[in-house]
């Protein structure tokens, strides 16, 4: 018999981490039934991860609203799984990392009886209101979930000193370094066709160093994107040899502070959000990246990329203990001296792109699928 697997995500980064677990499924259909649920937390971006990875969702509840809050979203993800899982009855529900998403399926999940699968499990910060929500997210997720995949020893050790059974996580390595090999070849490959990154080339100047930054997280809003506005004006100015490319994210309180500091300074391109194969293509072109997006904590450092994190705290430190990223918040001055450091030192910029990245290597959801055949219910 069968067993039965419900893959559930709801916005852009989960989509890309859960991606490559969905196709890995596929590739065992003698063994399992898996079926695909998308709450649309988020849509357009959403949509386009499942084009790009060629992914049909059998359950779509398309609960993106106007003006959405976490008190509806939560409850409209609650009541809408629950006739999703009264019909299909899965014995496994996967969800991934800490989204409002992730954390309402998780308790729809064990409300049916099902068993929860909680994919980049273990991410801590030990502070419930950074990031806000998710960092209390995961934590409710992992207290609910009967299977933890882990991706690296230091998360397995944050689930075990919570009494979480020692059977019940298996580190994988992180899916988002799965989705990154499938991605970079795809969109390397000569066939590949895509108007975007097509114009994302004709601005690219070739005799410059190409600095990626991305910036959006809650925390950071006020104050603390005024500094990294401030930031980056200064090594635009410092640097002639720079160009900075600056996707900006919708959010009026990021668009502001952007525009008013950045917009007018030549070496600086402020351009509308990107696909995600398109983000993949221009991390792959950049010199140097600053961000505060976790994902691209994992992502960069298969590519070689040097990363300042503009973060006062990360729940991942393995990165920043392997010397693939650095923790500069939203200090101007370690932001300058930090990029400024990695502009100038040649030695220091190659040792930090030749380190390894201790996120995986490519085959965790391959792990996850083996783990999973092997199990008994």
């Amino acid at each position: 018999m069968k067993k039965k697997n419900l893959i559930v995500f709801g916005t852009r980064p989960e989509a890309i981490k859960m991606a490559p677990l969905v196709k890995q499924f596929e590739n065992y259909t003698d063994e399992f039934e898996t079926k695909v649920c998308i709450t649309a937390q988020h849509r357009e971006m959403l949509d386009q991860v499942l084009s790009f990875f060629e992914i049909k969702p059998d359950y779509d509840l398309n609960l993106m609203k106007p003006n959405q809050n976490l008190y509806g979203l939560t409850a409209d993800i609650i009541l809408n799984l629950k006739e999703v899982l009264e019909e299909f009855e899965p014995d496994y529900v996967y969800v991934h990392g800490d989204t409002t998403t992730t954390m309402a399926t998780s308790i729809a999940a064990f409300y049916s009886g099902s068993r929860v699968c909680h994919v980049e499990a273990g991410l801590r910060t030990f502070n419930k209101k950074s990031p806000f929500p998710e960092e209390m997210n995961r934590c409710v997720t992992g207290v609910v979930s009967d299977i933890h995949f882990a991706p690296t020893e230091t998360s397995k050790e944050n689930l075990l000193k919570e009494n979480k059974p020692s059977d019940s996580v298996v580190v994988t390595g992180n899916t988002v370094i799965d989705a990154l090999k499938i991605s970079v070849a795809k969109v390397s490959s000569s066939t590949y066709e895509d108007e975007e990154i097509n114009r994302l080339s004709q601005i690219l100047n070739a005799n410059k160093k190409l600095i990626l930054v991305t910036g959006h997280r809650r925390e950071n809003h006020g104050e603390g994107f005024l500094n990294i506005c401030e930031a980056l004006k200064e090594v635009s100015q410092k640097y002639s040899d720079v160009q900075i490319v600056y996707p900006v994210h919708l959010n009026p309180k990021v668009q502001e502070p952007v525009y008013k500091i950045l917009g007018d300074l030549p070496n600086i391109e402020l351009i509308a959000p990107l696909s995600y194969p398109s983000f993949v293509w221009l991390m792959n072109q950049s010199y140097l990246i600053i961000t505060d997006s976790g994902g691209v904590q994992e992502e960069a450092p298969s590519l070689g990329k040097p990363v300042l994190v503009m973060r006062d705290t990360t729940e991942r430190p393995e990165a920043v203990d392997a010397g693939t990223v650095i923790l500069v918040g939203t200090d101007k001055n370690l932001i300058v001296s930090k990029a400024s450091k990695l502009l100038e030192d040649e030695d220091a910029y190659e040792k930090m792109t030749k380190l390894h990245n201790p996120y995986g290597d490519g085959k965790a959801s391959e792990r996850i699928v083996q783990f999973i055949n092997n199990h008994s219910l």
